[in-house]
């Protein structure tokens, strides 16, 4: 079995069926997969003894929880008023340029999916972004660029 087709009962073998268990099962498979299926939402719900319609409210009610297949990386721009006050929208702009996508896409090579969300816990060094789970803090339009453009070199 591939490890994407596993990631399900490896999760529930790691944390066990418990029903609070829950939320680090869907964190694990989220990181294998990079988002949860449909598929995988009744997987859950079948190996812990829950319905497919707990597993998705627990699952949809965190953004970092991903429903939708995302891009290899995935971009978190903070919208807060912090941020947004030290330049954010610049940020932003600047990300759609160099990328070519808007909010809520991925680009056509499936390298990026860019997205916002409330505070990411660096606004006092913002504009903040996360991409996957590194932090990027004093943003500007021109080190944003370079940023992406480093993954594009790994």
């Amino acid at each position: 079995m591939r490890k994407r087709e596993s990631a399900v009962k490896n999760a529930v073998v790691k944390y066990g069926k418990e029903r609070k268990n829950l939320l680090p099962i869907l964190q694990e498979v989220k990181q294998i997969k990079n988002y949860l299926s449909r598929s995988d939402i009744s997987e859950i719900g079948a190996e812990m003894g829950l319905s497919s319609a707990h597993v998705y409210g627990v699952a949809s009610f965190y953004h970092f929880i991903n429903l939708t297949e995302q891009g290899q990386n995935i971009i978190w721009v903070c919208k807060t008023i912090s941020c947004y006050m030290k330049g954010s929208n610049d940020i932003m702009m600047a990300l759609e340029e160099r990328l070519k996508i808007k909010i809520g896409e991925t680009t056509s090579d499936g390298k990026f999916t860019l997205l916002q969300t409330n505070c990411i816990g660096w606004c006092h060094k913002g504009p903040a972004m996360l991409v996957n789970d590194e932090p990027y803090t004093d943003l500007t339009p021109e080190n944003v660029v370079q940023i992406i453009d480093s993954y594009y070199k790994k």
